[in-house]
């Protein structure tokens, strides 16, 4: 084994199957499931018990780590041994009908009262009925009506006799009383009446004035009877009917005699029953009715009713209220409406509750994402939560045509603590952007993704899959199956010796793997099924990853992976396409000569480069300045790129990469293509871990198995990133047989020397490095270069005519020609104006000014033009002969 190469122990962690003591997870119980959240819980345990306005809790954590079944079932367990909430109800508001009021019962005698409610209306609706429609109280009804009969009669013979004095016999009809001239004792009509002569007309005229006075006043005496005969059967009514309201309303008032507002209620409901005794005894309704009358004015027994608006008698304990539908009336309640007559009609029995009002002394477990989608459920959730009061308002849509009639019930209070569920960057911005969120979410419960690969969370894991295969109907795993589920979860963990808590990927897997294992006929999900369900999951979305591997296996993308070369290097990438992460290697060059520009990267050039990737190419330019410039001044230009990458680059994992280019650039050592690297450099020459390791491992032994292991491939990486090693059996079997290497370094020293052979070289005690090293190689090139280089005014002009400036990636491409170029031809330099066209070259020699005219230049910068540009430059000077461009100027 090399220096450096590590050993295929240390390429996994290993789960041994024999640390669990079941033979399938079928054996384990279901409890204590949640690991590595400690502190999350000991977070959220305090903030349940605090009681004070504002202590709700935001519960941070990324998705698919449990914080949602754990805070569930916590809550519910907090919940059990909490006071059940009371139960509330509407009534209707006698004095002010459009305001419903709210009346809280305690848990269960809500049902109570709106059971014994509907129980009197109907038994009022019918005794009333029965008490005025039994014999007894005709009888006596009638008596009374004939009496006032009787004093009518005698009043209107009284008439009749004094309106006889004067020639008038008085009559009563049902339309009034009418009189009628009497001629030899007998009344006449009208038409012997006008036979008359005028004289008698004349003498029954005078008289009648005085009978019309006599009659109105009988008449008026008349009204006065009957009104006192109406007001006498009225209150033998209603004293009648009281001993019915009573009979049955005391009782109530009784039960309910603590509640005041009940007790009002059944007062208001008797004063309405004397009120409208009369439609309590015809209960039947008109059949003919001029213009649509509310029901309640037919039916007042309808304003009797209760609406339970908020149910609890079902609970043991407080509520605990977790739901996914956050539209606006699902969480604040609504009042519902229904067409009559062309107008949206309502009423206090239409009042519907929302979440909120459910949760009413409990617990409400809202998702932070789904909530802030709809801003006026946030605003109002805030409102509830200071004013501590729950509103029901009516949003209809204002523009509807129909005419509505709305209600404004009474604000029943809020005492529920609500638990909102987000990930860090919801939690920040609500923080940066709401002053209100931080008094009223004071308790923040971070939810952490690792928790740390100990037996006791190894064991925890497998009762969660236990757990989840019971709930799901899944089959068990067996423990050699369990020890592959724990090692995809140190895989995805990025460190292989923690445990990841996104249970939600966890559970994928052993669905998966349960549903392969299902379809074999078996009866429990063995390692190899968990195996396939790994191996599918990959290979139903690497189209692009095979696509990539196919274009490298065509050469239609360069990847050496054997051989050297100098300033060529292979570094590795990482692509992400949707939800799937790839690595792959991607040939990275460098050249290096005489100038003043430094360390030239042509993605930044070009806009392609990320910051964090330019930062990288930066710190290159200070390990060089410290390592070799401290005799001279460092007189380096030299260009680096990434070759047949088009779509832009960022990170600094492939600075060290980099660096390792342009010390054989400099050094003319060449570099193994057998090697791929990975890693971060800073300025003193030490690696740095970087992210994505394995996949970057993986992609390039797909690459380097494709062609043929020959025992000479391997990575570099970093040594930092031995712990987030956690490579697949195939590539840990290849190592272990010593068909692939992997070497974990600490500084680019260690580095060069495994991919050139050659020592790195140390400087000794007079400052100088030894002699045959890749640095005293470095440091004698750069020696020359300073003592050659002459003052120049170098001008570098990398835009090209306005006709060729198209994309990113053509300007690349010139870009990389221009550095090729001028590499090749030491200290000569050229520039392409953008505006005039001209070449200037850095040959001093020649003074002569030449037009020529030759080879055509295609007219839009792709490969084409850089073959015709490289030949249009080369031409005049040796040749002087040049076609299309306005001039070449020599000097």
């Amino acid at each position: 084994m090399k220096k450096n190469e590590l050993n295929y122990k240390e390429l996994k962690n290993f789960c041994n199957p024999n640390i669990f003591k079941f033979e399938t997870t079928a054996e384990l119980d279901n409890s204590n499931v949640v690991y590595g959240q400690d502190r999350g819980i000991k977070a959220l345990e305090f903030g349940l018990s605090v009681d004070s306005k504002g202590y709700n809790l935001y519960l941070e954590g990324p998705s698919g780590v449990g914080k949602t079944m754990y805070t569930k079932k916590y809550v519910t367990q907090i919940a059990a041994k909490k006071k059940v909430p009371d139960d509330w109800c509407y009534i209707y508001n006698f004095e002010n009908p459009n305001e419903p009021i709210a009346v809280s019962l305690s848990a269960g005698y809500g049902k109570d009262f709106r059971n014994d409610m509907n129980t009197f209306i109907d038994d009022m609706t019918k005794n009333i009925k029965l008490t005025f429609g039994n014999e007894d109280f005709e009888k006596q009804k009638n008596l009374m009506q004939s009496n006032f009969e009787q004093k009518k009669n005698n009043l209107l013979e009284k008439l009749n006799k004094t309106s006889m004095k004067s020639g008038f016999q008085v009559k009563a009809a049902q339309n009034g009383v009418y009189m009628m001239p009497v001629i030899d004792g007998k009344a006449i009509e009208e038409e012997e009446f006008n036979k008359l002569d005028d004289k008698t007309k004349k003498a029954f005229e005078e008289n009648s004035s005085v009978v019309q006075e006599q009659i109105i006043e009988a008449i008026n005496q008349i009204k006065l009877l009957e009104k006192e005969n109406n007001k006498k059967i009225e209150e033998w009514q209603s004293n009648i009917a009281l001993i019915t309201i009573n009979a049955h309303i005391n009782p109530l008032k009784l039960k309910y005699k603590k509640n005041i507002k009940i007790v009002s209620f059944l007062d208001n409901i008797k004063s309405d029953i004397l009120k409208n005794l009369s439609l309590f005894i015809n209960t039947e309704l008109p059949k003919e009715i001029s213009k649509p009358q509310k029901e309640e004015q037919l039916k007042p027994w309808l304003n009797y009713r209760v609406n339970l608006f908020v149910d609890n008698s079902n609970l043991s304990g407080s509520p605990v209220i977790m739901d996914s539908n956050y539209q606006y009336h699902n969480l604040f309640g609504k009042l519902e409406y229904e067409n009559q007559y062309g107008m949206l009609k309502t009423d206090y029995t239409m009042l519907k509750p929302g979440l909120l009002h459910k949760a009413n002394g409990g617990y409400i477990i809202l998702q932070a994402s789904d909530l802030l989608t709809n801003q006026i459920c946030y605003d109002s959730l805030k409102k509830a939560l200071l004013v501590k009061e729950l509103n029901i308002e009516n949003n209809i849509e204002q523009r509807s045509y129909m005419v509505m009639i709305s209600l404004k019930p009474e604000p029943i209070p809020l005492n529920v603590k609500v638990l909102l569920l987000g990930d860090a960057n919801i939690y920040h911005a609500l923080l940066a952007l709401d002053p209100d969120f931080k008094k009223l979410f004071k308790i923040k419960v971070e939810f952490e993704e690792t928790a740390p690969r100990t037996e006791a969370n190894i064991i925890k894991l497998a009762r969660f899959v236990h757990s989840f295969s019971e709930k799901e109907n899944m089959l068990p795993l067996d423990k050699e199956a369990m020890a592959k589920v724990v090692e995809f979860a140190s895989k995805i963990s990025d460190d292989k010796n923690k445990l990841s808590t996104r249970f939600n990927e966890i559970g994928e897997i052993v669905a998966e793997a349960s549903t392969w294992a299902k379809s074999s006929k078996k009866k429990i999900v063995t390692k190899e099924y968990i195996d396939k369900a790994l191996a599918e999951r990959i290979d139903r979305v690497k189209k692009y990853d095979s696509k990539y591997l196919e274009m490298i296996e065509e050469n239609t993308l360069l990847i050496n992976t054997s051989g050297y070369e100098i300033g060529v290097i292979n570094g590795l990438t990482i692509m992400t396409v949707g939800d799937y992460t790839f690595g792959k290697p991607t040939k990275i060059t460098a050249n290096t000569y005489i100038g003043k520009n430094g360390i030239i990267n042509i993605e930044r050039e070009t806009q392609m480069s990320g910051p964090t990737h330019s930062k990288g190419v930066l710190i290159l330019s200070g390990y060089l300045g410290e390592t070799f410039a401290q005799d001279f001044p460092l007189s380096l230009t030299s260009s680096l790129c990434f070759e047949q990458l088009y779509n832009g680059v960022d990170g600094d994992s492939a600075s060290s990469t980099e660096l390792y280019a342009i010390l054989s650039s400099l050094s003319e050592m060449p570099i193994n293509q057998s090697i791929a690297v990975t890693g971060s450099v800073n300025q003193k020459g030490f690696i740095q871990p970087i992210g994505g390791i394995n996949e970057k491992i993986e992609g390039f032994y797909q690459i380097c198995k494709m062609r043929g292991l020959d025992g000479t491939h391997g990575v570099i990486m970093p040594a930092q990133n031995v712990k987030n090693l956690n490579l697949s059996d195939e590539i840990i079997n290849s190592v272990k047989e010593d068909m692939f290497h992997i070497y974990a370094i600490s500084t680019i020293d260690e580095g060069i020397e495994i991919l050139t052979g050659v020592p790195a070289g140390k400087k000794n005690k007079d400052g100088k490095f030894s002699a045959g090293t890749i640095k005293y190689l470095a440091y004698e090139k750069l020696k020359h270069y300073s003592e050659n280089a002459k003052p120049q005014n170098y001008r570098r002009i990398l835009a090209i005519n306005n006709n060729y400036r198209t994309t990113k990636n053509r300007q690349k491409i010139f870009t990389c020609f221009f550095y090729t170029f001028y590499s090749a031809f030491g200290s000569s330099f050229f520039a392409v104006s953008a505006t005039s066209g001209t070449f200037s070259t850095g040959v001093t020699s020649w003074s002569d000014t030449v037009s020529c005219s030759s080879v055509s230049v295609a007219t839009s910068l792709n490969s084409s033009f850089i073959v015709t540009s490289f030949v249009s430059i080369l031409a005049p000077i040796f040749s002087f002969v040049l076609a299309d461009f306005p001039s070449l100027s020599l000097k």
